[in-house]
Formats: C-alpha cells, sequence, structure tokens
C-alpha cells in the first residue's frame, strides 16, 4: 500500500475524532453492506487473485471504515474490486455501512 494512501487514512481518521458529525444508521447500513458481506463476511476468505486474506469489519472502528470507503471511492486506495464497489456509495451510505459493521463487536 502506498505511503500516501495511509497518511489520508490517517488523516481522514483523525479528523473523524476531532468534528462532530452525525453518526450512521446501522439498521440502514445492515441493508446497505449486503454487497461488502460477500467478501467480508466470511471468516477466514482469502481473495483468489492476488491471494490475501479478506479483512473481518465486524467490530472495526467506524472512522476507519468511513476513511477507507472514501479513499477507495476517490481514488486514494488502489483495489480494483474496492473501487467498484464504492463509487457509487453516498457519503450517507458510507457512514451507515460504517455505524453497521462497527456495530458488529467481536462477531466474525
Amino acid at each position: 500500500m502506498k505511503i500516501r494512501s495511509l497518511l489520508v487514512i490517517a488523516v481522514f481518521a483523525f479528523l473523524n475524532t476531532l468534528t462532530v458529525h452525525a453518526a450512521g444508521d446501522p439498521e440502514a447500513g445492515k441493508i446497505k453492506s449486503y454487497t461488502c458481506t460477500g467478501c467480508h463476511g466470511i471468516p477466514g476468505y482469502k481473495n483468489v487473485y492476488p491471494t490475501f486474506h479478506v479483512p473481518k469489519l465486524g467490530g472495526q472502528n467506524e472512522a476507519y471504515i468511513v476513511a477507507a470507503l472514501k479513499a477507495y471511492r476517490d481514488g486514494e486506495r488502489d483495489h480494483k474490486t474496492m473501487v467498484l464497489q464504492s463509487e457509487a456509495l453516498s457519503d450517507e451510505d458510507i457512514a451507515d455501512i460504517a455505524a453497521y459493521f462497527a456495530s458488529l463487536e467481536g462477531v466474525e
């Protein structure tokens, strides 16, 4: 991963802790995250090529998910599948999806 991408994510995560924003709706996020669970909802799932472990999102930090999805959507992070998945998401969609996964503390 590029240093620039990591820096952008770190800055977004930091700024999200400083600013007051409307939290996403976990119930709406559950519906909107349907396609996410096709990869991220399978315990121990590995991508075919290039082969790597697909990270679990349940219990992940909400601000991190928001920053990562926006970075994919805006071209700051490069992963073909994630870019395609995120390009149609609004800021509200991203907030809802992040709230849903963050609410799944300790769940695969």
